[in-house]
């Protein structure tokens, strides 16, 4: 993208950057609206120097640094994702890991699980299962909406066991 925002513009993604800030938004719809408007941006690169802007984007953050984030406060949390990382990244070498500002995406060719510490006492672990009717731990989208077909509350590290794992696994087995 930002190279790409170079050969279509003629500026670098400083340049742009700095005539975001000079305009003094602050909300990502109201600069993706004034690069499109004013400096002729499609959306794509218009939402991209937004994120770059607010530095909301995961690239410019450490991925430790933004897991680290995600559990401060919710520290008693970290070692049920630490257990879910470890099984997860059993099941194949093909997976990419993604932190981002609020939860970390599984990604083989598409997104197959989710994990956010959405409480301080519980994990919400979002998986991709279409055509699986929900019912008892695997509850349907809840706050996910589309981004998951499913949820599951993981409150204790004992609730990551072979039931769960092999949600994960059909959901790793679908990516594809």
């Amino acid at each position: 993208m930002e190279k790409g925002l170079k050969e279509k513009t003629g500026k670098d993604l400083k340049h742009w950057i700095k005539v975001v800030k000079q305009s003094g938004l602050d909300k990502h719809k109201g600069m993706i609206d004034f690069l499109k408007t004013v400096h002729g941006f499609t959306y794509g690169y218009a939402n991209f120097v937004a994120h770059k802007t607010r530095e909301s984007d995961a690239a410019s953050h450490d991925a430790e640094d933004l897991v680290k984030e995600q559990y401060r406060g919710k520290e008693g949390l970290k070692p049920i994702y630490e257990k879910l990382l470890t099984e997860i990244l059993t099941l194949g070498d093909d997976i990419t890991v993604t932190p981002k500002k609020t939860a970390v995406s599984f990604i083989r060719k598409h997104q197959f699980v989710l994990i956010k510490p959405a409480t301080k006492t519980r994990i919400d672990l979002g998986l991709k299962l279409k055509n699986k009717a929900s019912k008892g731990r695997l509850g349907d989208s809840g706050p996910f909406g589309s981004m998951c077909t499913h949820r599951i509350q993981i409150k204790d590290i004992t609730e990551v066991d072979d039931e769960l794992m092999s949600w994960i696994n059909e959901a790793y087995q679908k990516s594809v």
